[in-house]
């Protein structure tokens, strides 16, 4: 599936068609961040599967999220892995745990700070931000990115 998706013309900007993620987009457009949770057990399920990694359920409702959370783990990105990235180097990757669940971890952005500055742990709150590249023209996605708390 991956080389597929590295062949979109709006590679690297995210699938909006793969039905597993389009409503947690959709909910960024709304400025919510919204995870799917289990309509049998109540477990919230990120990454979003077909069946709860719980109790097995197929039925789920994406609910929306407070948006704060805590850094779990991030890196610092120095170099451009690919050339739509070149501009925005250095930029933050972060794994996010988020207050209302802590056993979801949000992979997105850090923007808006220090890279040097982040430490373990660190209060984070989301923000909504259009994600554009130079090499896919005229499109943007808006996507959840996270800024430290103290300047959200």
């Amino acid at each position: 599936m991956t080389s597929v998706s590295l062949q979109r013309p709006d590679f690297p900007l995210p699938d909006l068609a793969d039905e597993r993620t389009a409503e947690y987009f959709a909910g960024a457009s709304r400025g919510e961040l919204v995870i799917p949770q289990c309509d049998a057990c109540g477990k919230r399920c990120w990454y979003p599967e077909s069946r709860c990694p719980a109790c097995g359920g197929e039925r789920f409702t994406w609910r929306p999220m407070s948006g704060r959370g805590r850094l779990f783990s991030w890196a610092v990105v120095r170099r451009a892995f690919l050339p739509a990235f070149a501009d925005f180097v250095p930029f933050v990757t972060a794994l996010v745990a988020l207050d209302d669940d802590p056993s979801v971890r949000i992979v997105s952005y850090v923007v808006d700070c220090d890279p040097d500055s982040l430490v373990s742990d660190q209060r984070v709150e989301v923000v909504f931000r259009a994600l554009q590249f130079p090499t896919v023209r005229d499109r943007s996605v808006t996507v959840p990115m996270f800024v430290p708390a103290a300047t959200a």
